[in-house]
Formats: C-alpha cells, structure tokens, sequence
C-alpha cells in the first residue's frame, strides 16, 4: 500500500454499550474523541532524513497546513505508515485538563502567520487508535486485533505530542468510560469488531453517544438552503440574570415538515414598523465562512424539547434533535439551570 490517504472507518450509532459476544469474535472498546478525525501518512525518508508528512480529514479536507507542530512530530517520530486517530487540543491545568473544541476549531485559520502562532500557543495532539500500514505492508486486511498490537509497538518510544488510544475488553470498564471521561470533554466510547479488517467508509464500528434532553425557548429560524421552508430553528434559555442567550440550532426536518413550519410559525415573526420581518446575523463558521446565517427572528414565546448529546461551553455541542413541542412550559422557566453537568475528570487521566 502506497503512503496515500484513504477514506476513515466510519461508526454506526446504537443506544447502549454493546456486549462483546454481540460481534463475532468479540469487541475492543476505546473512548470517542472529539475532535478532528486525521489519517496520517507519513512517506519514505529522502537521503537527508525528511519524510513527506499528510494530514487528510473525514471529510477529505486537507488539514496539513493548520498543524505544522504535529507534522514535524510525525515527521521524526514515525516511520513509513499510514494512521487512523484525532486531533485534539487541551486545556486546564493537570488534575482539571480537558479537551478544548472551541480553541482547536480556531486553528483552521487561512492566514500562514495565524498558523504559525497558534501551533506554538495552542499546541495539538494526535491519539493514534489504528494502523492501516507499516513500512509498505497494507494492514488494512487483517483483523482489527492485529493491527493494533502492531500499534502498541510502534508508539511504545513516543512522546508529546503523540498519544496510543486506550483500549479495553472489558465491557464494564467501557460503561464507566462513558460516565467518567465525559468530565474530560470526550464524546462519548466506540466499539470495534476485534476481528474486522479496516473497512473505508464502511460503518463497521459502534459508537455510544450521551442523549439528554431539555426545554428551550424557539428565538428564530433560518430559510432552508433550497429557498424553501425552515431549515433550522434557533433555540435559546434564559442565564441566571434574565438574559435569553442562544445556545445552538435544531434541523434534520422533512421537506414537508419544513414546509408546514413555516406557515406555523408565522405567528410569531418579529415584525418592524413597516410590517417586514425583522431578521438577524448569527454567529459564522470559519468552515464555512460564505454560507448564509442570517435568520428570521421570533417571539419567544413557545419552548420546546430537544434531544442534545453534550454541552461546549454555554452552547450545544452538536446540533440537536426536535422531540416535541412544550406548550405547557411557560419560555422564562427554559434555564442553564436544567443542564446535566457531568462530573470533572482529568484529561492527563485518559490520555495515560
């Protein structure tokens, strides 16, 4: 196999931690990092020591250039091989580290001097969960137990910023995981078949994810990219001084749906003196810096309940599932106050 990117092993989601005698040959469980997914190939050295180093993300967008501190550490601390892990930022102090999404999405940045600053200011780390080759041999074939003792070996000399996934057999010690490192900011524990070969694309793994729900105040939606009905709505609760902050975004509705909310809601539209609906400008990604975020601003006078996996600060980390509408919730009761916080756990300690 040459040194060339391939397409990440993918994960399909399930409710609970599966059982190991629930895939044939069992299961190997590791915590889900949540960060950016990296396969990294690094080539052949040339006559004066230098290996040509690749970052490729899942979804095919190059990240070499964002991360100059890991290619040089993968450049003279790897051999030939092509890996499988996530690249992740931490902050905190030891006993109170955890990881940072906000500050490793910064570090897409299109600016070369940006760059060049964050990697010395807020440095990433890479956690290697699988090898898909080793000086030229593709390992992509054999079992996913294989690989990883080839693993094992390969990142027994390495030091910061590279880090070895745990892992465990244990199915009991995984449920745990799945309580505990959410305090260190992880996303939640894969499993994965100990006798699969890696499988691009495929979902062959299993992941278990933290679902909880809560009431939120509807503040606005956005158009759908078609043109046509509600693409999103805009969510929002009340802080401890009175203040309605937005917390993040609902989608995922049928074109049918968003059709009809668009006619349900009109009710509530914020109108100017003109009778124009007022709208406004939410918050840009630098992942996509040209896509339109204006919004139709409501009333907020109607909550509703949403499923939502975990919290990045004082918003939804992910965007959230619409369970129901709550007309028997009066909005200025919808506060911080109802989010599950989970315990604080060291990252130091998961990375170990």
């Amino acid at each position: 196999m040459a040194e060339s990117l391939v397409a990440p092993m993918l994960a399909k989601a399930v409710d609970g931690v599966p059982v190991p005698d629930s895939v044939p040959g069992g299961l190997s469980y590791e915590p889900k990092w949540d960060g950016f997914r990296g396969i990294v190939a690094v080539g052949e050295a040339d006559a004066h020591g230098r290996r040509d180093v690749e970052i490729g993300s899942r979804g095919s967008k190059p990240l070499t250039r964002y991360f100059p501190e890991l290619v040089s550490a993968f450049a003279w601390q790897l051999p030939r091989c092509v890996l499988d892990g996530e690249i992740v930022l931490r902050r905190g102090t030891r006993g109170e580290e955890r990881l940072d999404w906000e500050a490793l999405s910064q570090r897409i940045h299109p600016a070369a001097t940006r760059i060049a600053l964050l990697a010395e200011t807020t440095p990433a780390m890479f956690v290697a969960f699988d090898l898909l080759a080793l000086d030229g041999e593709d390992l992509m074939e054999q079992p996913f137990a294989e690989r990883r003792a080839a693993l094992e070996q390969l990142a027994a000399p390495w030091v910061e910023p590279l880090h070895l996934c745990q892992t465990t057999t244990d199915v009991e010690t995984a449920r745990r995981w799945l309580v505990e490192f959410e305090g260190a900011g992880l996303d939640g524990v894969v499993a994965k078949p100990l006798a699969a070969p890696y499988a691009p694309g495929k979902r062959t793994m299993l992941k278990v994810k933290h679902h909880r729900t809560a009431d939120v105040v509807l503040i606005g939606y956005r158009v759908h990219s078609s043109g046509r009905g509600v693409g999103s709505l805009l969510l929002g609760l009340y802080d401890s001084d009175g203040a309605l902050r937005s917390v993040g975004g609902a989608s995922a509705f049928s074109n049918a749906r968003r059709l009809e909310l668009v006619d349900e809601l009109e009710p509530l539209v914020e109108r100017d003196a003109e009778g124009n609906a007022v709208t406004g400008e939410g918050e840009r990604s630098r992942f996509s810096s040209s896509k339109d975020v204006s919004f139709v601003t409501l009333r907020p006078e109607r909550v509703l309940e949403v499923r939502y996996d975990q919290l990045e600060g004082a918003r939804f980390r992910h965007t959230v599932q619409f369970e129901r509408w709550r007309d028997d919730r009066e909005p200025r009761s919808c506060t911080f106050d109802q989010l599950d916080q989970p315990a604080a756990y060291d990252l130091g300690d998961v990375l170990a």
